[in-house]
């Protein structure tokens, strides 16, 4: 067996290791989110003591309005995989901000509900992200635009004057721009 052969033999055995394991990934922060499993030995794992600085940008609805609209998933996931690693919640500086289609996901349930037929499944993983310090905002130069009132969107989202300065102000300051 050549040495090449064997070096693949034995990487195939070690991802069949690590797979065979009954990894389970968790969601103890979002239960809604998806959730993160350890991986043993993993390059670059979550560092306890870093901050994690990240503002996601919230344009995008998703496909099917009984899950979540994919910022928020991302988010709440990110949440789930600090806390997993052992990473303090507080060292997580989350914000989402909402414009564009994406903003039919924060609609209050009663309006959720009229226009799509069903509950809103992001207002618990909203609720529990804001339990973990994550902070939300909608564009309101959108809302103006598309004739959207205040008062039909959760009141855990506040309204900022505009997204781009939220996003521009929050990554002079160190956020990492997370697009979705």
């Amino acid at each position: 067996m050549s040495k090449l052969a064997f070096g693949c033999l034995m990487l195939m055995c070690a991802v069949i290791g690590v797979c065979g394991q009954s990894l389970k990934p968790s969601s103890p922060v979002v239960a809604e989110a998806d959730g993160f499993a350890i991986i043993p030995n993993a390059a670059f794992p979550p560092d306890k003591k870093r901050i994690y600085r990240a503002v996601y940008d919230s344009t995008k609805f998703a496909k099917d309005p009984s899950v979540l609209v994919p910022a928020l998933n991302n988010a709440g996931s990110e949440l789930n995989t600090l806390y997993v690693s052992g990473v303090p919640l507080a060292n997580a500086k989350f914000t989402v901000v909402f414009h564009g289609a994406s903003v039919d996901g924060i609609l209050d349930d009663a309006h959720y509900r009229a226009k799509f037929g069903i509950a809103n499944p992001n207002l618990k993983a909203i609720a529990s992200m804001k339990k973990a310090g994550v902070e939300f905002y909608v564009c309101g130069q959108f809302l103006i635009s598309e004739n959207i009132d205040p008062k039909t969107l959760t009141p855990d989202v506040k309204v900022a004057s505009d997204a781009l300065i939220v996003l521009m102000a929050l990554q002079n300051d160190g956020y990492a721009l997370m697009s979705y």
